[in-house]
């Protein structure tokens, strides 16, 4: 499966792609990572979302890997609100001691940027955050209920086309990993879509399934079982290539929406003045997890695909992204 870091990026900018993460301070919690006791306590993994979303299926079962490596609770906090925002902030602002990490999706890139075109001060900054390790990079997925009148994606465009705004949406907020590849789809296919807006995935989803809105766009964690099920439909994805949970449903792409590319990631951060031999620790320890048994079946019966990586390897794949997706803010404008 071709993941955002395995392709061309030719709308990179330049400056946010060759920014370094920032410096780790050394400090009171250098003795700590050396400690062989770390972590001596329970250790919090935010997730900036209500549960039931992407971000939480993935944190679940990587926690309770932690869990059994550590011997320390790895509770799931949910700190949702503000697309994200809040809970991304709150760790970009949390003691820089290891104790404290983020499972975040790809609107973490987006949402600053979002903030500048209202000419609004962040609530975080990229540089505040250090990324530890990915753990999934699917592509997201355009779903309907199975009971919605569209059977392929040239039927939804057709009919989004005759009844401009009539077709609703739902997302986990402005400019969240919902939200955009829709206003992508929108802006590629000179459609109109009514954009409904809540506080998390599985928010969104639920109003899909209830009937208050008639599409989603969603990465395969929450969906897949709905699918299997028959409840839900897939009609397309945003991806480079079909993905093999969902075969029969094309790319975006490939029916000739140029543009319309997008991966909703799952990753782990901390606070960037976490000290080196703690990310390191950190690190260690995420590599470990991904290799768990039990945290790959979790992830696999979510219907999420492991594409675990670290270091440099994850550093590069967040900064060219985070590229790419300011690019793509600045296209989609305000949205209010």
């Amino acid at each position: 499966m071709s993941t955002p870091g395995a392709v061309p990026r030719r709308t990179l900018l330049a400056a946010l792609a060759a920014a370094p993460v920032a410096a780790p301070a050394l400090g009171p919690t250098l003795a700590l990572a050396q400690n062989a006791d770390f972590p001596g306590r329970a250790v919090n993994l935010v997730v900036a979302f209500p549960p039931g979303g992407q971000a939480d299926v993935v944190a679940r079962p990587v926690a309770a890997g932690l869990e059994r490596q550590w011997k320390q609770p790895v509770p799931v906090v949910n700190r949702a609100g503000a697309s994200g925002e809040l809970g991304n902030s709150f760790v970009a602002r949390a003691a820089p001691d290891g104790h404290t990490l983020l499972m975040a999706l790809s609107s973490l890139a987006v949402l600053p940027e979002a903030a500048r075109l209202f000419n609004r001060a962040p609530a975080y900054e990229l540089d505040q955050l250090a990324p530890i390790a990915l753990f999934t990079a699917d592509p997201t997925f355009l779903v309907v209920p199975a009971s919605a009148p569209w059977q392929t994606l040239e039927e939804f465009i057709a009919d989004a086309r005759r009844r401009p705004g009539a077709i609703s949406y739902s997302s986990s907020g402005n400019y969240s990993a919902l939200h955009v590849p829709m206003a992508m789809l929108a802006a590629a296919a000179g459609v109109e879509l009514l954009h409904v807006p809540f506080q998390g995935g599985a928010p969104a989803l639920t109003a899909l399934l209830s009937g208050q809105v008639m599409a989603l766009s969603s990465g395969p964690g929450p969906v897949a079982a709905h699918v299997k099920e028959g409840r839900l439909r897939v009609l397309a994805s945003w991806g480079t290539q079909r993905f093999a949970e969902f075969p029969t449903a094309p790319t975006l792409l490939e029916k000739g929406f140029a543009g319309c590319e997008y991966y909703i990631w799952c990753g782990v951060f901390a606070p960037a003045a976490t000290p080196a031999p703690v990310q390191a620790a950190l690190r260690a320890a995420m590599a470990t997890a991904a290799q768990d048994p039990e945290v790959r079946r979790a992830l696999a019966a979510g219907g999420n695909t492991l594409d675990y990586r670290d270091g440099a390897a994850f550093e590069s794949f967040f900064r060219t992204d985070c590229a790419r997706l300011a690019q793509v803010v600045q296209r989609i404008g305000k949205v209010e």
